[in-house]
């Protein structure tokens, strides 16, 4: 029988309970998209301007952003960073 250290039971939960929290998430593709992908990016928002694409939005845990990425290259898309923020960006304002 091999025994962990105390406490290892704990953190191991805590350290998972982090990974599962929603984050918001900033990814940056090449090439300015289409309405047609929108729907590939479902609940997420898709800004294309200056010849970049910005995907953006809540990521509930680690596999859904590896299935978002996994969606990226089966589109034959060139990921060009991916970014976690610290919430929701704010609208912006109109002048």
């Amino acid at each position: 029988m091999i025994l962990a250290p105390r406490g290892w039971a704990r953190e191991g939960v805590r350290h998972a309970a982090q990974w599962m929290s929603i984050g918001f998430y900033r990814i940056v593709v090449e090439g300015e998209l289409g309405p047609r992908y929108v729907s590939a990016f479902d609940g997420l928002d898709v800004h294309a301007t200056g010849g970049t694409t910005e995907i953006s939005g809540p990521i509930i845990d680690r596999s859904h952003l590896q299935g978002i990425l996994d969606r990226i290259a089966g589109l034959g898309l060139t990921l060009k960073s991916v970014n976690a923020v610290d919430s929701r960006p704010s609208e912006p304002q109109q002048s």
